[in-house]
């Protein structure tokens, strides 16, 4: 059978650009007879042998790991979109899709990326590995874990925006690691683009962070990543990213071996498959690994296991295509190590040499979230017990090694630490679209005592507004404890400013920033440092309408309580006792009926048939209901709602809020 088939070395069409070898048959079966049944497995099977091929003699030589970093917004993912379709990954008739990278609904719904992810390309002889990281500051944690997996960075900058603060974030983690960068100013066909000012940032920057004589004279590029261009100089006339690709295959090196006597493979990603289970992804810094080789898992705190690969997996493409062996430099997923966490080592039973553990920042933001108590709890959920949310939260942490989960006095509370608002938001919007209800807190900051003085978060906050909002934007920070550290007008009308404020006056700061500047200013924020407690802050000013009975809310009570702030609820909404409708424009809470019906007369009025105009209600997002809530409210999220409601229900049992 196997005369009949024949071997095509070498450049080939399309399909070759992922394997050494093409294959080709010559037989013509029909379907359902024992030959054709025969004809595809062999197919299959020979189709495994030159994959085995192919990947057992990728010459390390040949693999350029790399990280693309960028501020949120800054083109990164739409890049990988044209260096995918420019390197042949997809077929001639398949069908592209846009910010393909960004795989989950919450990143393509909020056009952010959350998770990191990593692809590969061919670019002539060379396999290129990408990985795409965060843009946010909030997951800082992945992006610690993504550059032990990487030798080079590629910086991505917006022609027009400049260097913000996660730019400075990723690539200090970047210098401090060592990683070679190079600089692609993108956007350049924007209307305001200034690329020779933001080269200039860049070098300053790169100054800033301290960065070696080596790392100091990186390449530049100039892009326009949605038409998939990038040049050496502005004025050149690429049409495509071949300057890109040969950059990178000249500045990045090549993958090193640590160490001769060992296996070592770094998990930095876990991942399941419906099929094999447990999948642990990372890059082999030492020696090969094969299916069905026994290994060790070296981890954290000294601890040992002794298991095998049941199946190995190499990245091509946007697939995972089976593998016999994989050697250093390489990034692979394995199959069969179930118990396995994120930061342990891989390597060989006879010599375990285990690498250091990811080392990542300490959160700074804590919550807690409970079981749904609520008089329409169970109702809209389909898991609402405390076990099940604990399990839920575990197994956030076997893949999220930025978040904590602790176990709290009370069984059916859990405080979950993080990164920032956004993070926790994101982990809470996740389950409640799993399936999940949950009470949660107002976020609060963990502060820590050094030397018996008490330390709080500080935060680099970079604000992007029009020139005449200044005082405005200065005055709120003030209110907030934070310091102008800078100032920078650039001339188009717009300014940046840049303050250094505790973590905790930035809770609730949002939504009142985007009032403030009328929905055209631009809020960035970085952690820094611990600093002192800055002492007391003042609150949020208004107060709360809370309901003070359970029914349906009614357009004449809606109507006769809007004067008294603003709603959050609709005619025909379901209250209870103690369940938030709104703001109160006054410091303190109201107790108000939401469920007042107009009594009928036989007297006729004047405005008897006049109609009931309510004013539009303040939809709040997940986000803004965290943000509003004070220290004695939750938010109630279900799959179906989020309402805000007092820790205590019932208006008799309620410590009343002073004015």
């Amino acid at each position: 059978m196997f005369s009949r088939f024949a071997l095509n070395a070498g450049e080939g069409a399309r399909a070759p650009s992922n394997r050494a070898f093409t294959w080709t048959h010559h037989y013509s079966f029909k379907p359902g007879c024992a030959s054709y049944a025969r004809h595809l497995f062999l197919s299959f099977a020979f189709r495994s042998i030159l994959t085995t091929i192919s990947y057992k003699h990728m010459e390390t030589s040949k693999i350029r790991n790399i990280a693309i970093i960028a501020h949120v917004d800054h083109g990164k993912t739409t890049l990988v979109d044209a260096m995918l379709k420019q390197a042949g990954t997809y077929r001639e008739n398949e069908t592209i899709v846009e910010r393909v990278m960004d795989s989950m609904d919450l990143e393509r719904e909020r056009g952010i990326t959350i998770m990191a992810k990593n692809t590969s390309v061919r670019y002539g002889d060379y396999k290129i590995n990408i990985v795409d990281t965060p843009g946010h500051a909030d997951f800082g944690g992945e992006v610690e874990r993504v550059l032990k997996m990487v030798d080079g960075v590629m910086l991505l900058v917006d022609a027009a925006e400049g260097c913000l603060p996660q730019t400075r974030f990723v690539l200090r983690k970047a210098l401090e690691a060592g990683l070679p960068a190079i600089a692609v100013v993108n956007k350049i066909d924007r209307h305001d683009a200034r690329p020779e000012e933001v080269v200039n940032e860049i070098y300053e920057l790169f100054l800033d962070l301290d960065a070696t004589n080596e790392q100091i004279e990186f390449p530049i590029l100039y892009s326009i990543s949605r038409e998939g261009v990038a040049r050496k100089k502005l004025d050149d006339s690429s049409t495509n990213l071949k300057p890109l690709f040969d950059q990178i295959i000249e500045t990045i090196p090549a993958p090193q071996a640590l160490r001769e006597d060992s296996l070592q493979l770094l998990v930095a990603n876990v991942d399941y498959n419906e099929y094999v289970g447990r999948l642990a992804i990372g890059r082999i810094f030492s020696g090969e690994i094969a299916r069905n080789q026994e290994i060790v898992i070296a981890g954290h705190e000294g601890a040992v296991k002794k298991t095998r690969v049941k199946e190995l997996y190499v990245f091509e493409g946007l697939k995972r295509e089976l593998a016999e062996s994989a050697g250093v430099g390489e990034i692979v997923a394995l199959a069969g190590v179930e118990d396995i966490n994120i930061g342990e080592t891989i390597t060989n039973p006879d010599n375990p040499q285990p690498l250091p553990v990811i080392a990542v920042d300490e959160p700074t933001i804590a919550m807690i979230f409970s079981v749904n108590n609520s008089p329409f709890a169970g109702t809209e959920g389909q898991f609402v017990t405390s076990r099940q949310i604990k399990e839920r939260l575990d197994r956030e942490v076997l893949g999220n090694v930025a978040i904590r989960v602790e176990e709290t006095a009370s069984p059916d509370q859990f405080k979950v630490s993080g990164r920032g608002e956004l993070q926790l938001a994101i982990l809470i919007e996740m389950m409640r679209r799993e399936g999940y209800e949950v009470q949660v807190s107002k976020p609060e900051v963990i502060t820590r005592r050094v030397d018996g003085e008490l330390q709080e978060p500080l935060e680099q906050v970079v604000v992007d507004c029009p020139e005449e909002f200044i005082g405005v934007v200065t005055e709120a920070m003030g209110r907030r404890k934070g310091q102008m550290t800078k100032m920078v007008n650039h001339g188009t009308g717009r300014v940046r400013l840049e303050f250094e404020t505790p973590s905790r006056g930035l809770i609730g700061f949002r939504g009142e920033f985007l009032t403030e500047t009328k929905g055209t200013g631009l809020l960035n924020t970085i952690f820094l440092r611990f600093d002192k407690w800055m002492g007391e802050m003042k609150g949020r000013g208004t107060g709360s309408l809370v309901a003070d009975r359970m029914g349906e809310s009614t357009t004449y009570a809606l109507f006769n309580l809007q004067e008294r702030g603003s709603l959050f609820i609709r005619p025909n909404t379901k209250v209870y006792e103690g369940m938030i409708i709104g703001e109160n424009a006054r410091a303190v809470d109201l107790d108000v009926n939401a469920i007042k019906e107009k009594k009928l007369t036989n007297m006729r009025a004047a405005s008897a048939d006049e109609a009931m105009r309510l004013v539009p209600v303040k939809d709040l997002s997940l986000e803004e209901a965290l943000e509003f809530i004070a220290g004695d409210e939750l938010v109630e999220v279900t799959p179906k709602s989020i309402r805000l409601r007092k820790r205590v229900l019932r208006a008799n049992e309620r410590p009343k809020k002073e004015s």
